[in-house]
């Protein structure tokens, strides 16, 4: 795909290309449901195995942006039709491929994108019920997934659990990067849709929290895992996140997380040693040092790397922006849709096309100029 050189050409693609996928053969229409994923032609879903509250989130906020206002009313009310859970509160993370319940886990990261997909939905298109929905979950969020530390043990403060069982009574997994990341995102644009200031407030704490347990200080980069945990990584596509949304985010919202200051220097680690100067691919995980340990190229990590050069503000970095665009469409976007995965020798390692990316390439593509 070498015609796709700028901004306007990812775009076009992504609307001539990648949309009809999701709203084709990329949809269930018994269910309605997003099938979980595309064959590599774009032609057929793989089979069905489960369907996940997260990648309908994911595809709500997508069509609602793109303006498909049938499709996103489809989704919201498949979202609240099929995984809310109506005995226990929350959302399922996943249903079989009939529809019922499949795994009951509460997961941050599903509930996030609940928050996310609601509040841009609602706001897009001025549905009052979804913005009600964005903020019940978060509310449910901020009571059900927090940690409970020792009452001494202030670093612990604002944290949240990853996964809890279906009736939130045990913890399954303590706190984790990813889910705390897409969370912060969620109350940004939950502040944004309902105008509350309490999120300000929710946002700043979260980000604390993050900073003091998870925030690498040789680096400036935010590790995937707990602080002192071992064989912990750090992302480099997770960086390149964390720079928008600290930018999205403010001074005054980051409090004395020093995220801003840090994650400068962690744009400028992630691409030192995560980003391969001849193809400007990006690394999957580098450890504490740079060294890479996992070289596989996924295209949400290219993505990310994308949208902080164009929101960077050094002239010197915007103006990789060009070249980079090129580079990423030669290599991951293809006349059927995209590459998931490449080896770092360029070969395919995925290649079937997931629901969930759309939402990466359209969050990249809004923020380029």
């Amino acid at each position: 795909m070498n015609a796709l050189t700028d901004a306007a050409s990812l775009r076009d693609h992504f609307d001539r290309t990648i949309l009809p996928l999701w709203r084709g053969p990329g949809f269930n229409a018994t269910l309605r449901l997003p099938h979980e994923a595309l064959d590599a032609s774009g032609t057929a879903p793989l089979p069905d195995v489960r369907y996940r509250a997260m990648a309908c989130a994911r595809q709500l906020f997508v069509f609602s942006q793109a303006g498909d206002a049938a499709h996103a009313h489809t989704l919201f009310e498949s979202l609240r039709h099929t995984f809310a859970d109506r005995t226990r509160g929350g959302w399922f993370y996943s249903v079989d491929a009939q529809g019922a319940p499949l795994d009951t886990t509460k997961d941050l990261y599903t509930h996030a994108f609940v928050v996310f997909a609601c509040s841009a939905y609602g706001q897009r298109l001025g549905v009052p019920e979804a913005l009600d929905t964005a903020r019940e979950t978060s509310a449910l969020i901020v009571e059900r997934f927090k940690v409970h530390g020792k009452a001494h043990d202030q670093a612990l403060d604002g944290l949240l659990n990853a996964a809890l069982d279906a009736s939130f009574a045990s913890v399954t997994s303590g706190p984790l990067q990813n889910p705390l990341m897409h969370l912060t995102e969620a109350w940004l644009v939950a502040r944004e849709a309902t105008g509350d200031a309490a999120f300000d407030t929710a946002i700043t704490g979260l980000v604390e929290a993050l900073a003091r347990n998870f925030l690498h200080a040789p680096t400036g980069c935010i590790a995937e895992l707990p602080l002192g945990t071992r064989d912990n990584r750090l992302e480099p596509g997770h960086q390149f996140e964390w720079f928008w949304l600290a930018q999205q985010a403010g001074a005054q919202r980051l409090g004395a997380s020093g995220l801003q200051e840090a994650l400068a220097r962690a744009f400028a680690f992630a691409v030192k040693h995560g980003v391969d100067p001849v193809t400007g691919a990006v690394a999957a995980a580098l450890d504490e040092q740079g060294r890479v340990i996992d070289a596989t190229q996924r295209i949400w990590a290219q993505t990310e790397y994308l949208r902080a050069i164009a929101t960077h503000g050094d002239a010197v970095a915007r103006a990789t922006l060009d070249e980079q665009i090129g580079k990423f469409a030669q290599r991951f976007l293809t006349p059927q849709g995209w590459v998931e995965c490449r080896s770092a020798s360029g070969e395919v390692a995925r290649a079937d096309m997931p629901s969930t990316t759309p939402y990466h390439l359209l969050t990249a593509y809004r923020a380029l100029p």
